[in-house]
């Protein structure tokens, strides 16, 4: 849930980037003037972009954030009796099917993004690349809200099953898409978007779960899935400059259907369900553990609060003799 929450509002930025590229890289015409003046504009939204970024970057740089270790991470995998976070790392085969299908969701995602704004000016009438920069603002807005409701949804209902669902109809909608045309096929990448919204970050967080000390390898290599969003592009505008913009869509259909595989798993196979509901129902935290530095740092801050529990770490009294 926390993690969907905190990637909803990307989701927010994903809306104001087309809407600012409607009016500042399509706003001035097709002729050379009007690219001359879009160019001079361009640049200075690159910088501010940059600025933006280099003071995010100083915050964080002073900013002081706890270190979960590895050996906290070791310690829940232990303790709820789930996950294989004491195999090797090459054995970890949960992990590799989630970054697996991290890839080939990001491809499918990138693509539709990608190629979004071809798509509705090739299969929408008297749709020119400033109002489908407009239209890619809506999509994104419904991608937007898909994480809002996702995140809501997953406060009552397992989001193993929450992923299944959206992913699944990621693939009933796309695949319309492929043989529509003006305003149905618009609807379709619509939709599709919003259920894409919380696939991405609940790849990451069932991908995770029982890795224990393998945790943070884990989660750089499910995270680098975003690889795939370089290789299905490409792969998407091959087949759109052969067969067409809107059979190019059975790229993206094809990548989702492989994603399709690890939601299939972790919902039915009970080597990834177990897993995944044993720290989903836990209530185990990291208070306590020893070695790990974000237990020692919380004893400090929850003093006097009620909220942390001292640990014993000698025999009982009446043993230790």
């Amino acid at each position: 849930m926390r993690i969907n929450l905190s990637q909803a509002f990307n989701g927010i930025g994903t809306v104001v980037a087309p809407v600012l590229g409607s009016y500042v890289f399509f706003a001035f015409g097709d002729d050379a003037a009007g690219d001359e003046r879009a160019i001079e504009n361009v640049q200075w939204v690159y910088l501010a972009i940059a600025c933006f970024v280099f003071i995010l970057a100083v915050v964080f740089l002073f900013s002081t954030i706890p270190e979960i270790t590895d050996a906290d991470m070791a310690f829940q995998a232990a303790e709820t009796h789930a996950g294989e976070g004491d195999l090797p790392f090459r054995r970890q085969y949960r992990l590799f099917h989630a970054a697996f299908a991290q890839f080939c969701y990001v491809g499918s995602q990138v693509s539709i993004a990608g190629f979004f704004i071809n798509y509705v000016t090739e299969t929408r009438s008297g749709t020119d690349a400033a109002l489908g920069s407009k239209f890619l603002a809506g999509a994104q807005a419904s991608f937007a809200v898909g994480r809002f409701v996702g995140v809501a949804l997953m406060h009552y209902v397992r989001p193993r099953r929450v992923f299944l669902v959206f992913l699944t109809f990621c693939i009933v909608f796309v695949a319309p898409a492929i043989t529509q045309r003006e305003n149905a096929g618009l609807a379709m990448l619509y939709v599709t978007l919003f259920f894409e919204s919380i696939c991405f970050p609940t790849i990451v967080a069932l991908g995770m779960r029982g890795l224990g000390r393998h945790s943070k390898r884990g989660s750089g290599l499910i995270v680098g899935g975003v690889l795939g969003g370089a290789v299905v592009p490409p792969l998407t505008g091959y087949t759109a400059d052969r067969h067409g913009i809107g059979l190019s869509m059975v790229v993206p259909l094809v990548f989702f259907v492989a994603a399709w595989t690890y939601a299939l798993a972790v919902n039915f196979w009970p080597w990834y369900r177990n897993t995944v509901d044993a720290f989903t129902e836990t209530k185990l935290g990291l208070d306590g553990n020893h070695g790990g530095v974000l237990a020692d740092e919380e004893k400090g801050a929850g003093a006097g609060t009620g909220r942390h529990e001292e640990r014993p770490t000698g025999p009982p009294e009446g043993l230790k003799q």
